[in-house]
C-alpha cells in the first residue's frame, strides 16, 4: 500500500478506480485499511475542489411541498397567515426561529436545510 495525497483529477480518477476494485473488502484487513484511507483522501479532495453549495431554505420547503403534494394552505400552521406564507415562499420575508422549529417538528425538514 503506497498511498499519497490526491493532487489532481487524474490522481482522483485513479483513486476512484482503486476504490471500485477494493469495494467490499473486509474491515481490519490490508485491503480494508487501504479502502478506508482512499475514501478519506477522495473525500478531502472533493471537499476542496467540488464544494457543495449550501441549500436554500425556501427551495427545500418547495421541494418538500412537491414531494408531499402540499399546498400553500398546508403551510399556514407552520408559517402563519396566507399572506405570511406567500411572503416567505416569495422570499420577501425570512424564516423566523419559531417557523423553523415548527417546520422541523411538523414536516420533518432537517434544521440544516432550513437555516441559511
Amino acid at each position: 500500500m503506497n498511498l499519497k495525497p490526491i493532487k489532481n483529477k487524474t490522481q482522483l480518477n485513479q483513486a476512484l478506480k482503486r476504490v471500485d476494485e477494493l469495494w467490499g473488502a473486509k474491515r481490519n484487513t490490508e485491503k480494508g485499511d487501504e479502502l478506508d484511507i482512499l475514501m478519506l483522501l477522495v473525500e478531502k479532495y472533493e471537499e476542496e475542489h467540488y464544494p457543495i453549495p449550501q441549500s436554500d431554505p425556501i427551495e427545500a420547503i418547495k421541494f418538500l411541498m412537491g414531494q408531499k403534494a402540499l399546498t400553500r394552505k398546508d403551510l399556514e400552521p407552520y408559517l402563519g397567515t396566507r399572506a405570511r406564507v406567500s411572503e416567505v415562499l416569495n422570499k420577501k420575508r425570512a424564516l423566523t426561529l419559531p417557523m423553523i422549529k415548527k417546520l422541523h417538528e411538523g414536516l420533518n425538514i432537517p434544521y440544516n436545510c432550513l437555516i441559511a
